[in-house]
C-alpha cells in the first residue's frame, strides 16, 4: 500500500511492500496551472477500425479529424467539438503496439446524473460492449468498466469528481 506524505514543499511517496521513497519538490512559487490547455490523449492501436465502434457508437464520440501517411502514421481524433479534450489513435505500418500495459490503465468519465450514467451504460451494452470486472474494486462500487479491443479500459463512474483531502 502506497502512502503520500506532504511536508511544506515536498511530497514523499512511500510503498511499504517495496520500501520505495520518492521525493518530488514543488517549486516555490508553484508554476501557473494550464487552465486554458486543450488535452489530447494519444495512444497507438494495431487496428483503428476495430476499436472505433467502442468510442463512437458506444461512448458517443464524433470523428473530429483523421489523417493518413503523416510521417508514416495514420490516425483519427475523436471527441466532441466543444469539449476541452479529445482522444487520438494512431497506427504505423510494421509497428506492433500490443495490448494495454495493465488492466488498471483507465480513462474515467464522471457522470454525476444517474439518468445520464444509466443511458451511457445502456448505450455501451446496446452497442455490444459488456462491462468487465475492474482491477481496482473501487471502480465497481459506483461505476462500470468497459474494455476496448486493444485491452484499454474506460470507467463510466456515477459520481461527480471532487478534490478530496489526502489520507495521511
Amino acid at each position: 500500500m502506497a502512502t503520500l506524505n506532504q511536508n511544506k514543499d515536498q511530497y514523499s511517496i512511500q510503498n511499504a511492500s517495496a520500501t520505495v521513497s520518492e521525493s518530488l519538490r514543488v517549486p516555490s512559487p508553484p508554476p501557473k496551472p494550464l487552465f486554458n490547455a486543450h488535452l489530447r490523449i494519444a495512444r497507438p492501436s494495431n487496428n483503428i477500425p476495430a476499436i472505433l465502434p467502442f468510442y463512437t457508437t458506444g461512448l458517443g464520440f464524433s470523428v473530429l479529424s483523421s489523417f493518413t501517411a503523416h510521417a508514416g502514421f495514420d490516425g483519427v481524433m475523436l471527441g466532441h467539438p466543444s469539449a476541452p479534450y479529445h482522444l487520438e489513435f494512431t497506427t504505423k505500418v510494421g509497428h506492433d503496439t500490443g495490448r494495454a500495459p495493465t488492466q488498471d490503465n483507465l480513462l474515467v468519465f464522471y457522470l454525476p446524473d444517474e439518468g445520464e450514467w444509466k443511458e451511457a451504460v445502456a448505450r455501451m451494452e446496446r452497442s455490444g460492449f459488456r462491462a468487465v470486472e475492474s482491477f481496482n474494486p473501487y471502480w465497481d462500487v459506483k461505476g462500470k468498466t468497459f474494455e476496448d479491443r486493444d485491452g484499454w479500459r474506460i470507467v463510466l463512474q456515477n459520481a461527480g469528481w471532487e478534490l478530496q483531502e489526502l489520507h495521511r
